[in-house]
């Protein structure tokens, strides 16, 4: 049977004018009014003419227009009030605002450097600002927020389930052990911040890009202080998740970690080790709750409400009840909606006697939704989770009749489910991580099996917690085990050798495995006249499909290294020989750690990057392969932050910097600020010290944190002030640090185990004459699982997140040892 795509085509209208108009919002209006007139203009037209074929295409026509000029009119009005004028004055002044934010997700606590404002952690949570107060006096609004906030002991909870510095935390231990068998579920924290709790706050605003979901970033310049609590009906869900987690993580090893993701979608124990294992193996989307388990929800409801002989209409009452209930507990995530509102739809349209397709039930829960946001429309956990759904709906049906031509038609429907899923999704997928995972089918098979399982024991343990703790733990302890096999196939999938395939990032990337896609289906699923002649459209597929997979790692590490540059690139190691120039970037506002020995190198890496201002210069100390490249940054630079200047020299250095425009600020310990929305700080050198405040014990050394990835940069550190910065400083895990004076043997072990760094900058000139770096140094960043990344073998070197969420790094880089071309994703701890 044919699937019903007349209404995908209207919602891909409404997504697509979504996801371009919300880019655009002063346009909006406008955009929406021309859709409008062409939408009745095109309905005229349709009434007018009278062939019943042409009337059809017409129509849908007209209704494709209407969905756009909808979503177009939802845009303009969510637009207008999303940034006030208040807030974007704020933002435009960096004014100091105090504002009411009422919390929307589930907070996470980040590592810090040690001594933001005084407080040891940092928490960031999605919100929505409802309240305001500048000079001229508080005024109400209601704009999407991301805080990045301080938090006092009190406030932040304790680690129970992560095992690494910088995890997310799961929730506070509760006092006393409990009994075996019988976890306590804990009790509320007055002082925790829960989901729809409000707080406030005094800080500063940020206003984004206008295509991302929260309109403004609010650092908060203090704890927040919590105003009121969560309302009773979202009460009781952080009440369940709580205890969930802490019990959770009285489990051992990675299953209990893992499994309050696989039961309720909270993935905050999960170690960053763990979830970069996860998505490399393709099975990161067992913790997004979505279809699956809203089905499970909904199919226990009806089997229950059947077996006590309950009307139908009274079963599909209660069934939307316990979803919407279920959607609260697992919290509103764009995935969870879609699932939620399309099982709702179904429920509906069952109740009413007429049930439709899937796919047009899809396409109007897409409608509803971006019509409700619009920003939604460039969500990546929103479009993966419409995608698998849809690639479940029309793929999972024709590749199993493919497939079992050549294997039992079960086994064909259980290799079809993930393969179809993979397939859809793989375009979204290369946009986060250029790489094509090789055992991410293989790898659902083995893990999703059991996915259910987990799933079912681990809501029926939550659900049991606050009643029957005993009952309780014993279902817990039966939910561990699959979940403990899901996460020992994904370390093993991602641990086996080849595991991901390099691939072209950006637009280019997609539109290649877009087309290899298609093909492959196209050829594979073609309808033939006889059986025999099915056998070379289906080896041409694989052949196809293999050497398409190979010609992408090739052009992946080879011949498309700038199409493969990663265009939300953070870190950047110019190529300047012996000596330092680190760009740290956040959009279109730059940092640069040191600027090198000459001019030249450094004006040819700028130029590459497409700098033009230097926001922030930071000269770590004063010797000439540090600061002989000046002249190319002079009349760039807003602020530059300095060491003590050792002679004359030094000062008219600084006496040239401002004459070209700069602010010249001399730094110790305990400087911040921020670079849009990373933060940065001054770890070394101790601000009034009577020794190491000069030359290399003196470098100073700043930290960046935020979108993804923390750094550290050393400067020319030796071991003795190394240490010396580590006791005064306390920095924690972290993901680049930029090796200390270009890898010599001077170096702490201890430090470089300290920060567990996935990624070492050395930026080093090759055949230098020092034999940096040495191989002592080199031993310690393997001794500490810290990969080399050096300018001498590699060029220049680029590092971006693979994901919003972490867990991995992108490396490109102008040419791979022994070969030209970009690397691909690196992961490890921070």
């Amino acid at each position: 049977m044919r699937a019903d795509l007349r209404l995908a085509l209207p919602a891909a209208a409404c997504w697509l004018a979504a996801g371009v108009l919300i880019g655009f919002p002063d346009a909006a209006w406008w955009a929406a009014a021309g859709l409008w007139l062409l939408a009745l203009a095109v309905i005229a037209v349709m009434v007018a003419d009278r062939r019943p074929r042409r009337r059809t295409g017409w129509g849908l026509l007209g209704v494709c227009l209407a969905a756009a000029a909808l979503v177009a009119s939802a845009a303009a009005v969510t637009a207008s009030v999303r940034l006030p004028g208040e807030v974007r004055s704020a933002a435009d002044h960096h004014a100091r605002v105090t504002g009411t934010v009422t919390v929307s997700s589930m907070p996470t606590e980040t590592q810090s450097f040690g001594g933001f404002s005084g407080f040891s952690n940092r928490i960031r949570f999605r919100g929505t600002l409802t309240e305001v107060r500048l000079d001229a006096g508080a005024t109400r609004v209601s704009v999407p927020v991301v805080v990045f906030a301080e938090t006092s002991p009190d406030l932040a909870r304790p680690e129970t389930g992560a095992s690494d510095a910088g995890a997310p935390v799961t929730g506070a231990p509760v006092s006393g052990a409990p009994a075996p068998g019988a976890p306590e579920s804990g009790v509320h924290e007055p002082g925790a911040l829960e989901i729809g709790s409000t707080v406030r706050l005094t800080g500063t605003v940020q206003a984004t890009d206008p295509g991302d979901a929260a309109a403004v970033l609010f650092f908060g310049q203090s704890p927040p202080e919590v105003a009121a609590g969560p309302p009773w009906w979202l009460a009781w869900a952080a009440e369940l998740r709580r205890g969930f987690a802490e019990a959770s993580s009285r489990l051992p090893g990675d299953g209990g970690d893992l499994l309050p993701g696989l039961a309720i979608g909270d993935t905050r124990a999960v170690s960053a080790e763990l979830d970069a294992a996860m998505k490399a193996s393709s099975l990161n989307h067992l913790t997004a709750v979505s279809g699956a388990n809203c089905a499970v929800v909904i199919a226990a409801i009806m089997l229950l409400g059947g077996y006590l002989r309950l009307r139908r209409g009274l079963r599909i009452g209660l069934s939307l009840a316990v979803l919407g209930g279920f959607v609260i507990l697992v919290t509103p995530e764009p995935s969870v909606l879609r699932a939620g509102v399309m099982a709702s739809v179904v429920l509906l349209s069952i109740g009413l006697g007429r049930p439709g397709g899937g796919v047009p039930a899809l396409s109007l829960v897409v409608i509803v939704l971006l019509v409700g946001d619009p920003w939604l429309s460039r969500n990546y956990g929103f479009a993966l989770s419409v995608l698998a759904t849809a690639g479940l709906l029309l793929l999972t049906g024709p590749l199993t009749r493919s497939l079992s031509r050549w294997m039992p038609t079960g086994l064909a429907a259980l290799v079809s489910i993930p393969l179809a899923a993979q397939l859809a999704c793989q375009p979204v997928l290369v946009l986060l991580s250029p790489s094509l995972p090789l055992y991410g089918v293989p790898a659902n098979l083995l893990a999703g099996a059991v996915a259910p399982l987990a799933t079912v024991l681990g809501l029926v343990a939550c659900l049991l917690l606050p009643w029957l703790p005993w009952a309780a733990w014993v279902v817990l302890n039966a939910a561990w085990l699959p979940a403990a096999w899901i996460a020992a196939v994904a370390r093993t999938a991602a641990d086996l050798p080849g595991s991901s395939l390099p691939w072209l990032g950006g637009l280019l990337g997609v539109l290649a495995i877009a087309i290899l896609t298609l093909l492959t289906l196209a050829l594979a699923l073609r309808r033939e006249r006889a059986a025999r002649a099915r056998w070379p459209g289906v080896a041409l597929a694989v052949l196809l499909g293999t050497l398409g997979a190979y010609a992408g790692s090739l052009i992946g590490t080879g011949i498309g290294r700038v199409a493969a540059f990663p265009a939300d690139w953070q870190i950047a190691a110019c190529d300047i020989g012996q000596g330092d120039a680190v760009v740290v970037r956040d959009r279109d506002l730059y940092a640069l750690v040191d600027v090198g020995p000459e001019p030249a190198p450094l004006t040819d890496c700028l130029d590459t990057l497409g700098i033009t201002r230097i926001d922030l210069l930071v000269l770590t100390h004063y010797d000439m392969d540090h600061i002989g490249g000046i002249d190319a940054v002079i009349g760039m630079v807003d602020t530059a932050l300095v060491g003590i200047p050792e002679n004359a020299q030094d000062r008219r250095l600084h006496e040239r910097l401002t004459a070209g425009g700069a602010s010249v600020r001399q730094t110790a310990r305990g400087d911040t600020g921020v670079l849009g929305a990373l933060r940065w700080e001054i770890l070394w050198p101790v601000r009034g010290s009577p020794v190491m405040q000069v030359g290399n014990p003196g470098s100073v050394t700043i930290g960046f944190d935020g979108r993804g990835i923390r750094s550290l940069f050393l400067g020319d550190l030796d071991e003795e002030a190394q240490d010396a910065m580590a006791r005064a400083s306390k920095p924690g895990a972290l993901d680049v640090v930029k090796v200390a004076h270009h890898g010599s043997a001077d170096q702490s072990p201890g430090l470089y185990a300290r920060l567990r760094a996935t990624v070492g900058l050395i930026s080093v000139g090759a055949d230098n004459g020092y034999g940096h770096p040495t191989d002592e140094l080199l031993g310690i960043l393997a001794s500490a699982g810290t990969t080399p990344v050096r300018t001498d073998l590699q060029g220049m070197a680029v590092i971006a997140p693979a994901a919003r969420q972490g867990g991995a790094l992108i490396v490109w880089a102008e040419r791979a040892p022994g070969e030209p071309g970009p690397r691909g994703p690196v992961t490890g701890p921070g």
